[in-house]
């Protein structure tokens, strides 16, 4: 079968049998930087030390080294260093920073998790996080919580303080989280998913089934299994390029281009017509409408931001405090809509409330609710258009990404020179 998106496969002899390793795929993140923190940080997901509760400037962190990837969690940061370390900082009520924080003060500053592997990819939750190392294998620490609270990461009802490997029945390209699931993309293709499933954001477990009721339940939402797409008109089986997770959702983009949808749809964040959840993978009609492809997906809590092959953004779903971008008394949308007065777009992110847009030449725009500092204006105006960031931080900087968690956002950026 073709390996999707997955690029300088190297075979290696081992007791006369081929084996692969070095597994990467589009979504990995090579540039080193510098990583900046903005927003409110009570738990210290700031990563500015236990006095800095909120900046409404980006900040710089101070970490050992140069970052290739920076993720914000639900409370929580996750940054990948050049050499494959992992630093974390912020909430670690249940494990997701994956190293001991008994030290007072230790969990508002960079402290590198223990994991002796080389890591090429990184994803956080609201209560988890998860590595992607360069021979496939997914590593997972902290919990994930449904409705009711705790339901467990690998066993049901119990945690892990520290990295565990999850067993999976072949090598993983790409790795991503929503709030409470995981989404992993395989090198056949096929995609797997774990955590909770309450809003049918696993794909693969019947309504009937995804709320918690014992013990046979809960393992099946945490044993990672394959999502399973039933081809039309005999052919063959569905393979993925893509992936991506909203709070509550989950977006996979299929070799031929199609984007198929899962999990909460109750403000059209999915591009569906009806306010519904969605149990198993649908082909999402709204996204076949347009004449470009489909290359990145971003979903908050009630709406998404997605970007085409043409660097143009477009939102759907819930449009309170201007979260979709589109201005002024903008309402909710159930189709894909352009963001109007951006330039071209290189990559695009939410946070649960905010909007993002990177250009191609290091920029960024925010827009969304301005309550929690998170959008770099200086003040607590929500943004119904598009504003650009901007701070001394930033001055003589190019930004490499942006992610963005629930009351906190992270930059990586780079020096201009």
């Amino acid at each position: 079968a073709p390996r999707v998106g997955v690029l300088n496969l190297h075979p290696v002899m081992t007791a006369g049998v081929t084996m692969w390793e070095h597994f990467c795929h589009t979504s990995h993140q090579r540039e080193p930087g510098l990583v900046l923190a903005l927003g409110q940080g009570e738990v210290g997901q700031l990563g500015l030390g236990p006095d800095v509760m909120e900046r409404k400037r980006p900040a710089l962190v101070q970490l050992p080294e140069k970052i290739i990837q920076a993720e914000a969690g639900g409370v929580h940061t996750v940054c990948l260093s050049v050499t494959g370390k992992i630093y974390t900082f912020g909430c670690n009520d249940e494990g997701a920073l994956g190293r001991d924080t008994s030290a007072e003060g230790s969990e508002a500053n960079p402290g590198l998790v223990d994991l002796q592997e080389n890591v090429v990819q990184v994803s956080a939750g609201d209560s988890h996080t998860a590595a992607l190392t360069d021979d496939g294998h997914v590593f997972i620490w902290g919990t994930f919580r449904d409705n009711s609270g705790v339901i467990g990461l690998l066993a049901p009802m119990k945690g892990s303080t520290v990295p565990v490997q999850l067993q999976l029945d072949g090598p993983i390209i790409k790795i991503a989280s929503g709030s409470d699931h995981l989404v992993m993309l395989s090198a056949e293709g096929d995609l797997y998913t774990c955590g909770c499933g309450e809003q049918g954001q696993l794909g693969r477990v019947p309504s009937f089934f995804a709320n918690r009721g014992g013990r046979k339940v809960l393992q099946r939402l945490l044993f990672p299994q394959r999502v399973i797409v039933q081809p039309r008109g005999g052919k063959s089986r569905v393979r993925f390029k893509d992936a991506f997770c909203g709070a509550y959702f989950t977006f996979a983009i299929t070799q031929e281009g199609h984007v198929f949808g899962f999990g909460l749809s109750n403000y059209h964040q999915l591009g569906s017509q009806d306010i519904d959840n969605y149990y198993a993978p649908k082909s999402l009609r709204s996204f076949k409408n347009s004449t470009k492809s489909w290359v990145g997906f971003s979903g908050g809590q009630h709406h998404t931001v997605c970007l085409d092959s043409e660097g143009t953004v477009y939102t759907l779903g819930r449009a309170d405090y201007g979260m979709l971008g589109l201005g002024n008394g903008a309402g909710e949308k159930s189709t894909p809509t352009p963001v109007p007065g951006l330039p071209r777009i290189a990559l695009v992110a939410c946070g649960e409330f905010v909007g993002y847009a990177v250009t191609e030449d290091g920029q960024a725009f925010a827009w969304g609710m301005g309550s929690n500092l998170q959008l770099a204006t200086g003040d607590e105006d929500d943004a119904w258009s598009p504003v650009q960031m901007a701070g001394q931080q930033l001055e003589n900087r190019l930004i490499l990404s942006v992610s963005s968690g629930g009351q906190h956002t992270v930059l990586l950026v780079k020096e201009k020179s």
